[in-house]
């Protein structure tokens, strides 16, 4: 798995072959199909899964921390915001995957992009839910809780993602609490209750 992670980060999907895996992982390409029987294809979606799998943990260990009690709102956000970045740079060999996903999800094998899907909207849901309880609670201005959350992940994490190209080129630690600090000040400007 750790062979084939490693290649289809480099290669993507497309390119790497079960040859190029096997070699990476010191094992014969039977070896491989005694395990994975359809080849590439079972190895690329088990892989996609363990490391959604793996990021969807994360990421709502990371709303229930930051997010389950809020004291100062922004300043709370801000902490969310830096803490939700982190796994750009924890998880390196899953957002190669991604990056290479991205450049060819036309190419990718039925309903691959559907199981990739899955994970960021368990995700967005949880944070959608609470976003909803903190309109709820007062913090917020009431709206739909799915489009507040999706403006929130752009406007705190859109730029981190864009500038490091999903954790490739990791950003030093005061360049991103700015962006997210600026990009909280931004969301709230939208989302606080008027009154």
């Amino acid at each position: 798995m750790q062979g084939a992670r490693t290649v289809f980060g480099r290669d993507g999907f497309t390119r790497a072959g079960v040859d190029a895996i096997a070699k990476e992982a010191g094992v014969s390409t039977r070896t491989i199909y005694n395990h994975f029987p359809q080849g590439k294809a079972e190895l690329f979606r088990l892989i996609v899964e363990e490391g959604t799998e793996q990021i969807v943990r994360a990421q709502l260990e990371v709303i229930d921390r930051w997010l389950h009690r809020i004291r100062d709102l922004e300043a709370d956000l801000v902490d969310f915001g830096v803490a939700w970045a982190e796994p750009l740079t924890a998880y390196p060999d899953h957002f190669a995957v991604v990056r290479q996903m991205r450049a060819e999800i036309a190419h990718l094998p039925d309903g691959l992009r559907e199981t990739w899907e899955a994970g960021p909207a368990r995700v967005h849901q949880a944070l959608a839910d609470r976003f909803g309880a903190l309109a709820e609670e007062g913090w917020l201005r009431p709206g739909d809780p799915g489009r507040t959350a999706r403006h929130f992940l752009h406007l705190v994490g859109g730029e981190i993602i864009d500038r490091t190209y999903y954790g490739a080129f990791p950003l030093p630690r005061p360049e991103t609490e700015q962006l997210v600090a600026e990009g909280v000040h931004t969301f709230l400007h939208g989302c606080l209750p008027r009154d």
